[in-house]
This record gives C-alpha cells, structure tokens and sequence, in this order.
C-alpha cells in the first residue's frame, strides 16, 4: 500500500470524556459504536443497573440533546471535538424517591445533581428547607457531629447555600453555620445513603424538582409561554411563573402527543375537550419534547405495573444490601459503644491509677514529715528544757528586779514622806522666824521710842539747865566786888557744882544707854541676817528638794509611757498563720499567749526569736472537748530582735464569737 493511502485511511476509534456528578472518564471508542454501547460502557464502570433514569447529553448549539441509544455516536449532531465531551445526568425523575431508587450509586448520582440543581437555584428552594437541606448534606459528609472535631468554621470551605438565600438576609457566614450545624447535630446516627434519601425525599417535594422547562408559544401571535415536563405529565406556566402552572395535563389523561415541524399537539383522553397545540422555535427543541414525553409516559406506565423480575432482583439485593449493612452499622456502633466505654474506663482506670500514686506520694511525704517532725519535736523538747530552766533562771532575775525596784520605790516614798515631812518643819520655823523678826521689830520699835522719849528728855533737862545757868551766873557777878562774905558764898558754888555733877551724871548715863540701844539693835540685826541666811537656805533646799521630785516623776511618767508605747494589744491568732514582734528598744518584754483547740485535734504553738525556736507549747487531747491553754515569757530584748508566734503545721483551732487564739505582750523595765 502507498504512503499517500495511509494518510488517507480512516481512524477506526474516537476519544470520549463522559462527566458525572463525581468523576470523569475517558474512553477509546469504535467508530461504528452506537449510543447505546458507549451508555451500557458508563453503565458498567459507573456500577449502575438502573439505566433507565440515565442519559448522555451533550450540548448542540444554544441547546442540549440526548445521545440516542439506537443511532451510531458519530452519526449524530455531536460535538466534533477530541475528546468528544458527554455528560452522565439523570433523565428522567422518579415519583417516589424511596420507592423507585434501589442501588445506592443511584440515590447517590440524584442527590448530588439534585443538590446541584439546588445551588445553581435552577430549582427554587425556601430558605428554611434551604438550612434543612444543607444540614443533610452536612451529614452525608463528615457523618455524625462532634463538638471536639467540627469546631466553628468547618464549612467555611463548602457550598451550601443558594446565593438567592445567603443574599437575602442578612447574615454573616458563621451565622448560617451556626443554623445549619444546630440541625446537623440532631441527624445523629443517620448514614451516608439514608441522609441522602431525606435530602431526596425533601426536594422531591420542591415545585421545579424533575421538571425540564422549553420556551413556546399557544399561536404565532400570543405571547410566550413555558413548557414543563415532568414525571406527572406536561403542564403550562407563565413564562415569571415556574412554579404554579396556568394548565396541566398529566399523562393519564393524554392520548396522544404528536408534532410536525413546529407545530406541537396534546391530543387529551377525552375527546370532549379540546386539543392542545403550541409552537416551538427550532425543530429539534420539538425532537427533545417529544423524546421526553415518551420516556417519561413509559416510565408512568411502567411505575403502575408489576416490576419485571430484574428489578425485583434488584430491590431483593438492595434490601438485602440495606439490611446487611444496618446489621454492620449496629455492630460498628456497638463496637464503638463498647469501645468508648472502654476508653473511658481506662481513662477512669488512669485517673484512678494517678490518684492512687498521688495518695501513696503524698502518704510517704507525710510519713516522712512526720518522723522528721518527731525527731524535730525530740530535739525541740530538749531545747525547750533548756530553755525552760533559762527562763526560769531569767525569771528569777526578773523577779529580784521587781522586787529592787518595789524597794527603790518604797524607798523613794519615804524619802519623798520625810523631804515633805522637813519641808513642812521649815515652812514652820519660818513661819516662827518671821513671827520673831516681827516681835523684835517691834520691841526695837518700842526701844527706838523710848530712846526718843529720853533724848526729848535730856533736851528738856539741858534746856531746863541752861536756864538755871542763866539765872545764876548774873547773881555770882554781882556779889563779886564786896569782900565775901564768910558763910554765905560757899552756897552758890556748892550748888554749881552739885548741878554740873548732876548734868555730868546724866550725859554719862545717855550715853551709857545709848551704847546698849545701839549694841541690841546690832545683835538684832546680825541675828536677823542670820535668819535671813538661814530661811534662804531652807528655800533653797526646798525648791531643789522640789526641783528632783518633780524629775522623778518626770522620769516614772516616762517610763510609764514607753511601757504604754511599747504593749503589744492582744491580737487574734487566725488559722495557719504567723505573728511577729519587732522590739523597737532594748528593754525587758513580757509576752502571753493563749491557744484555743477544736474537737479531736491536740493544739500547739511555736514560739521564735530571730528565727530561733525557743519555746514549743502542745496540749494533748484528753477527752473530745474544746481545750486549751495559756503560757507566758519574759524575755530581755534589744532593738531589733524579733519574736515568732507560729500555729504548727497540721493543727486546727477554734477562732470562733466567744472564743479566740490570742497573742500580746508588755514592757516591763528598761535597761
């Protein structure tokens, strides 16, 4: 043969790609096939028996068509493409979902074209059967909801809804989750195939489901019309209106259906009424039609025959099938029952298993502690009698303290009684020296007037004097020239002499007591001064007599305001909890303490200073009472030291209305 007949020589095969709702296919077909071969091939490699819902369709033009099952593929308008592209669609509807479909490839190729009629709203759905539906879907996909797995915005990927739907309202995305998700959770335990019935069963009910819609017209002059074939007959809408039809002629009561080019004719089974004619714009939507109106009569008539014995097969099977896999699905939900259960008893095995180790830890720490606590309580004990007989010694100490300063104080009252006592006796003397210097002013007042008496006296007589001189000595002058006489002269002159011995006596005796006068009042006023002296003194031994008691109090109402500055007001000791006391100065400090025990516990307190345990008090348990006890210490403490009052660890105490755990303390001296 020549290279030129070669070229020209015909393939004998042709590539083919037939989509399905799920899959899509390639296969290498003969030429002479005819539609049939290539649909019985999908058939088989799809798994499907029930082949009469099914068809090939392929687009011509501005429309679709059927690939026919009795003419060869290439005879017919099909695309002259490579691979020449089929789509694998349902045909024809069922009435009854639930009754008509047996296999589950079935159910499962109408619920995705169904679904995707839906989204695409080439059939209209409300929005609440729109939520119901989706919920299904949701179910026929991931199977049972679990909070755990399906967490917010696990949808988020998927289509759902009709963009007509999630347009109309108002709502975000997670809130049509959240609505889709609250009906996917009560749609537990429902499989795979029973959620894609109820979807099925649900949009079966949709006014456009199964129904294929053509553009008509009743007259050459009318307006347009909508031609709609389903699995109940034929039936007339307004061409805004698919969903209440004007007119239906459903195939029980049609006799017969006929065209001739673009003329359609409804012949209906009674002849009273009137034939039905439309018009179609092209030829073959007129082909389509008819081939529908004939596919969907048989399928009617066949639905109200007795089924062949290959369906009967089928559904024997497909029953059989369900059932075998309703018995699986219980025995895998039981195994998962009992799986879950098992789970959760080794989690409560474990839990109990962590609980038990926990206890045994827990018991061997407190074994431990307690036997670090009896040793520690064996070595504090010997310390607390140590410090016992310390403090008892320092009590000793503290006592003949007291008792020194009791002493001192009766001391200084009695001191302060017999300083009160000379006071009193030197206010008295000098009440008696004023009372005396008093009593001598006014003998020497008396004496000064006596003195005044006697020189008004002397002046008197030395006047009266001077007068008996003047009266004499004129008459010795006269008697002075004659010769005297013998007796008589010696007279005058004994008298002279007389007065002047007189006046001489006189003069010495004022003088003489003047003398005295002057020596008494200089004795008086010595004694006087030395009484002056003398009351200076004892107001000079009085006011500091007074100046030192008046320190000494000053320095007890010190001592006693530091005391007062320095109680420690009784506080509440709470349950597990810690007092401290920082000494502010160094002095001697008293501390009591009492400890308040509930019921069948014994009671205990730690006492510290600067974080050394010093004291340790416990009262054991006699009787199922509330008991207690009370203890004190004294302690010499220097600024800054720090003492500790701890509840030990493990003890309980009653801190109650009536009463309480209580810690204070007092200064006593200072140092």
């Amino acid at each position: 043969m020549s290279i030129l007949g070669l070229k020209k020589k015909q393939p004998k095969t042709f590539k083919v790609k037939v989509i399905t709702m799920d899959a899509e296919m390639e296969f290498s077909c003969e030429v002479k096939w005819k539609g049939k071969d290539l649909f019985d091939l999908v058939c088989r490699t799809v798994g499907l028996r029930e082949t009469w819902f099914f068809g090939l369709r392929y687009t011509v033009k501005d429309t679709y068509a059927w690939l026919k099952p009795e003419k060869r593929v290439l005879d017919q308008e099909v695309p002259k493409d490579s691979p020449i592209t089929f789509h694998f669609l349902a045909k024809f509807f069922p009435e009854k979902v639930e009754e008509e479909l047996v296999q589950e490839i079935t159910q499962h190729l109408f619920f995705l074209q169904v679904k995707k009629q839906i989204l695409d709203e080439e059939i209209f759905c409300s929005p609440e059967a729109s939520v119901l539906l989706a919920s299904y879907a949701v179910q026929a996909k991931y199977g049972d909801y679990d909070p755990n797995f399906h967490k917010p915005g696990f949808l988020a990927q998927d289509e759902l809804l009709p963009k007509r739907v999630l347009m109309q309202y108002q709502m975000t995305a997670d809130m049509w989750e959240e609505k889709i998700t609250a009906w996917y959770a009560e749609h537990r335990g429902i499989a795979r195939d029973e959620a894609e019935m109820e979807y099925l069963k649900i949009a079966q009910d949709l006014e456009m489901y199964g129904v294929s819609y053509f553009a008509i017209t009743q007259n050459k002059r009318d307006t347009d019309l909508l031609l709609g074939v389903d699995a109940q007959g034929l039936h007339i809408y307004s061409p805004n209106s698919k969903l209440n039809p004007n007119k239906s002629f459903p195939w029980s009561g049609i006799r017969n259906i006929s065209y001739s080019e673009k003329e359609f004719t409804i012949k209906p089974l009674d002849k009273k009424k009137d034939v039905f004619k439309f018009y179609s714009s092209q030829l073959r939507v007129n082909k389509l039609i008819l081939q529908l109106c004939i596919g969907n009569h048989d399928l009617f008539m066949r639905r109200r025959k007795v089924d062949s014995i290959e369906v009967q097969q089928m559904k024997a099977q497909a029953k059989e099938e369900k059932a075998r896999k309703k018995m699986e699905r219980q025995i895998l939900a039981r195994e998962k029952q009992m799986r879950e259960e098992a789970e959760r008893a080794k989690e409560e095995m474990e839990r109990r298993l962590f609980q038990l180790q926990d206890e045994a830890r827990l018991a061997n720490e407190a074994l431990l502690r307690s036997e670090e606590t009896a040793d520690l309580l064996a070595e504090k004990a010997q310390i607390a009698e140590e410090e016992a007989k310390l403090l008892a010694h320092k009590a000793a100490e503290a006592e003949q303290e007291r008792q020194r300063l009791e002493v001192t104080a009766m001391k200084t009252k009695e001191e302060k009684r017999l300083m009160e006592q000379k006071m009193r006796e030197a206010e008295q003397l000098a009440v008696k020296l004023v009372e005396q210097s008093e009593r001598r002013l006014k003998e020497a007042d008396h004496l000064k007037q006596d003195l005044t008496e006697a020189k008004d006296a002397e002046r008197r007589a030395k006047q009266k004097l001077l007068e008996i001189t003047k009266t004499t000595y004129p008459l010795i002058a006269a008697y002075s020239t004659p010769p005297a006489p013998p007796a008589p002269p010696e007279t005058p002159d004994f008298a002279y002499e007389s007065a002047s011995k007189r006046l001489d006596f006189k003069d010495s005796d004022m003088k003489r007591l003047s003398m005295e006068i002057e020596r008494e009042r200089l004795e008086y006023m010595e004694k006087s001064k030395h009484l002056q002296d003398q009351l200076k003194e004892l107001k000079t031994e009085i006011e500091s007599l007074k100046l030192e008691e008046q320190q000494q109090q000053a320095g007890l109402y010190n001592l006693r305001s530091e005391a007062r500055g320095y109680v420690q007001e009784p506080v509440y000791i709470p349950h597990s909890n810690v007092r401290f006391f920082t000494a502010p100065v160094r002095r001697v400090y008293y501390f009591q303490f009492t400890v308040f025990g509930v019921l069948n516990y014994n009671v205990g307190v730690y006492v510290y200073k600067n974080y050394q345990n010093i004291m340790f008090n416990v009262e054991w348990l006699r009787d199922s009472s509330v008991d207690y006890f009370t203890n004190s210490v004294i302690l010499e403490l220097i600024a800054g030291d720090a003492i500790q009052l701890i509840l030990p660890a493990g003890a309980a105490f009653l801190d109650g209305t009536s009463n309480h755990c209580t810690f204070s303390g007092a200064l006593l001296f200072p140092l």
